[in-house]
């Protein structure tokens, strides 16, 4: 989390920022004009930026210098784009295939003990011990694609890659872009001159359309095959349970609905099993409240993220299209609103609830608002830390004003709906005083079943959870939402089916309290996503400082608490319609 501006890298004189859309203002991503200049088809040989010096007995510079070194040591890279296409650096990498980066580093460290750290090991002249070398040259090659042959005038710029290097010019007013690398010494014992130069190069390529110049990237990203094969393991483990599942269910449920349909009334009071808790199944559960609204707002967010995965899938939310994921996920949760109210209303009435008001008000506030304070707090330590990817005071307001001026109000009107409608009818009426559970073994019990409910639908996501959080974290481009919107019905299957199976086996166990068992089965997966989270954190992140421990930890629990609502809701769903469908088909006196 470091303000651009703390590094002393050469400035535009005259420089303008695009105005951005919501997404990328709540991304942190910031763009603003460089001072690189060139024009079409014009190339340029070791052109000069400027020069930069660092005075040893000089605290400022110092202190910039320490900055800059600190940054090569985190590995931090620039990001540049040229006619909204990422300018990368691709290299090869095993197997003689290309990768390309969409960004590069600002330069790289070699280690007291000699190592090579990050890209110093591209070149074997970086070898000095505590030493840094800055990339202050770049070989920027811009391919167009020329029209004069196919009818239409002028060119396209297809595609924009570049090459870093280190050099230190024997003279700083008449660089030749030769000579040995750029060495900032890791003890700031005499002064440092670095100078900043660019070459640029335009190169004709008919081959390549417009419409696929992402393609080079895209294709040179990694894993690409690992998503395969990951999506292929998961429909072969969700076919098999769901091929499993479907036999237990249709094969012991036809049985056990045939002989409690045959049996003598006097025969069936002896019966164990699902059936002996009819009266009691339907009874509202402890904490109604709380789990209407979290119902209320799970369904918001289900149908928020279905359409943000078609639309993405569509191509409408594609890389190139920045900050367009975000925008359109935040819109669509304001919009949102009505069915969160109608839910939650509709559902407290089931439940038999009287506080209406303080239903509405808990849907629309309760967790919109620890969302909002996480966000806050997270906004306040980027501020704290001056980075320039804090949220200006405006965008906080506007977002208070969508979620206030037409989500709030939103909720009320589905709220007004869900409660003039009637409450749910039940299938079976429900006993004045509550029966007796018998003794529960260990794997009916409550905790054991809710540990074991998120496991399934953990195992299905993990792979493409990876991806998800290198793009968030590593900044690699995330554009693979045709596997994404396949992963998520995979887990809308599981989720439905391991929640009706556990609770299949607690009804026959005689233990009736499946409403809120439903929901924290499901969304027990939010925990295993948690403990993915960690293991990224300490496995393949080298992030420092208390401040960014925060930040991530801080970001990762909003995404836990959503995807917790999100796939509790589908489990609570998936459960109610299963228990409402066997009881309407069992003959009750």
């Amino acid at each position: 989390i470091l303000l651009r501006y703390s590094f002393d890298f050469c400035k535009d004189d005259n420089e303008r920022r695009p105005s951005e859309n919501l997404g990328q203002v709540l991304f942190g991503e910031r763009i603003e004009t460089s001072p690189y200049k060139f024009s079409f088809k014009k190339d340029e040989k070791c052109k000069k930026l400027c020069t930069k010096t660092y005075v040893k007995d000089k605290t400022e510079d110092k202190n910039m210098l320490d900055f800059l070194k600190r940054g090569m040591q985190l590995n931090y890279q620039h990001h540049w784009i040229v006619d909204n296409m990422p300018v990368t650096w691709c290299y090869d990498v095993e197997d003689s295939q290309k990768y390309c980066n969409p960004g590069f580093p600002i330069g790289c460290l070699v280690t007291t003990e000699g190592r090579a750290k990050d890209a110093c090991v591209i070149n074997s002249e970086f070898n000095k011990k505590n030493t840094f070398y800055i990339f202050n040259h770049v070989d920027i090659k811009l391919t167009y694609h020329n029209g004069e042959g196919e009818g239409w005038r002028g060119a396209r710029l297809v595609a924009a890659t570049l090459e870093p290097k280190s050099i230190n010019n024997a003279d700083a007013d008449k660089p030749t872009c030769e000579g040995p690398p750029m060495e900032v010494p890791g003890e700031f014992s005499s002064d440092v001159k670095i100078t900043y130069t660019y070459s640029v190069s335009f190169e004709e390529n008919n081959d390549i359309k417009w419409a696929s110049r992402w393609d080079y990237i895209l294709v040179s990203m990694p894993h690409t095959n690992i998503q395969w094969f990951s999506i292929m393991n998961s429909l072969v483990i969700v076919l098999f349970l769901s091929g499993m599942v479907a036999m237990i269910m249709l094969r012991t449920l036809h049985k056990d609905i045939a002989r409690y349909n045959q049996v003598d009334q006097e025969d069936a009071q002896e019966e164990s099993g699902w059936k002996q808790v009819h009266g009691d199944v339907f009874r509202p559960p402890r904490k109604g409240m709380l789990l209407s609204v979290f119902l209320g707002q799970g369904t918001q967010i289900f149908i928020m993220t279905f359409i943000t995965l078609f639309l993405a899938c569509l191509g409408f939310l594609s890389p190139a299209n920045r900050g367009a994921l975000m925008t359109c996920s935040v819109v669509l949760w304001v919009l949102l609103g009505t069915p969160a109210g109608y839910v939650s209303a509709r559902l407290y009435k089931t439940f038999g609830g009287e506080k209406w008001k303080t239903n509405v008000l808990l849907t629309a506030l309760l967790c919109p608002g620890i969302v909002f304070a996480d966000f806050f707090l997270m906004n306040l330590i980027l501020w704290v830390e001056g980075s320039s990817a804090a949220i200006p005071f405006g965008t906080l307001v506007a977002i208070l004003a969508l979620w206030f001026g037409i989500s709030v109000p939103l909720t009320f009107i589905g709220a007004y709906f869900g409660f003039k409608r009637p409450a749910i009818e039940q299938p079976v009426r429900t006993n004045q005083i509550p029966r007796q559970i018998p003794e529960q073994s260990f794997f009916t019990k409550p905790v054991p079943g809710i540990v074991m409910g998120g496991i399934l639908p953990f195992g299905c996501i993990f792979i493409q959870l990876f991806f998800i959080l290198n793009s968030i974290w590593s900044h690699q481009m995330y554009y693979m939402f045709g596997f994404l919107f396949l992963v998520f019905i995979i887990l809308l299957i599981t989720c439905s089916e391991a929640t009706i199976l556990l609770c299949y086996f607690h009804l026959c166990a005689e233990d009736y309290h499946w409403w809120w068992r439903s929901f924290l089965t499901s969304g027990f997966t939010a925990v295993y996503l948690f403990v993915y989270a960690v293991h990224y954190f300490f496995s393949k992140l080298q992030i420092v400082g208390a401040a960014s421990t925060i930040l991530y930890f801080g970001y990762t629990s909003i995404m836990v608490l959503i995807f917790f609502l999100f796939t509790g809701t589908i489990g609570f769903f998936a459960c109610f319609w299963f228990v409402n469908k066997i009881y309407s088909v069992v003959k009750v006196d």
